[in-house]
């Protein structure tokens, strides 16, 4: 799909893109993963990686943040390169995972000093980037509470919280919203909208199609493959209104992916 992109990074002017992949690969034994995919994400872009479970997604954003080696290919994330530099990557991008990343027996205080001391916070900045943290979650009554009891939308704001302390320029966040009820969904993506004014940019992967539509644009992962890149009205335009009424974006995902397996 992406093979007239498939150009070396050096070729790519890299001030204006938070992240580059060039034929990224991943296997496992005789599995592949993800297979050859390319790709640019724009500085201050939401770019959502949408696919079904096992599709790839969770693999590409650990090859993104430093913590999965690629078999073959080539990418850069802030800058840095993706297999030279994964502990400058680390250094210099948040990353939320499903599971919240956050440790339930510490009170909502302690995983924040905790999150403060990983990323290196200077001492002068620690105090107001806690305050930041417990005001942005709205736990300013529950900051001695242990994590543990916390409802699974003031879960999903700490750990939002615990992985920005440090004001990366880069935020992976990997299906973030899973398992939240819908006003919290709607709350985490008022703060990825407000991340996004700032000029941070957003990598998320999501299983909920309402939220694809939040995306500047999109890329759709299947069997390790990106089958699909565009903004949400582009790719509704790809299989055109049926009837006179515009395709949802679960149509066109529905569609593209059985033009795929038709393929071979």
């Amino acid at each position: 799909m992406q093979r007239e992109d498939a150009n070396s990074i050096k070729d790519v002017n890299l001030e204006s893109f938070a992240v580059t992949l060039r034929d990224l690969s991943r296997t496992f034994g005789d599995f592949v993963a993800v297979n050859r995919v390319s790709l640019d994400v724009k500085k201050g872009e939401i770019f959502g990686f949408l696919g079904p479970n096992g599709a790839g997604k969770s693999t590409t954003i650990r090859m993104l943040c430093g913590i999965l080696k690629p078999t073959s290919g080539s990418g850069t994330v802030a800058g840095f390169d993706i297999i030279r530099d994964a502990e400058k990557i680390k250094s210099s991008i948040g990353y939320m995972s499903q599971k919240f990343s956050l440790y339930e027996d510490l009170t909502v205080e302690e995983n924040i000093d905790f999150y403060s001391g990983i990323y290196k916070i200077p001492a002068e900045k620690k105090t107001a980037r806690k305050e930041w943290v417990v005001e942005m979650a709205g736990l300013a009554e529950h900051r001695n509470s242990r994590t543990a009891i916390l409802s699974g939308g003031w879960k999903q704001r700490l750990a939002l919280g615990c992985a920005i302390l440090h004001e990366p320029p880069i935020i992976f966040l990997d299906e973030p919203t899973s398992g939240v009820d819908p006003i919290s969904r709607r709350n985490f993506w008022d703060l990825i909208y407000h991340m996004a004014d700032q000029g941070v940019t957003v990598f998320v992967t999501t299983h909920y199609m309402d939220e694809a539509e939040y995306c500047d644009r999109l890329g759709l992962i299947y069997r390790g493959e990106l089958i699909a890149l565009g903004t949400p009205e582009e790719l509704k335009a790809r299989i055109g209104p049926e009837a006179g009424v515009s395709p949802s974006l679960e149509d066109v995902f529905v569609s593209l992916i059985e033009e795929h397996d038709r393929k071979g």
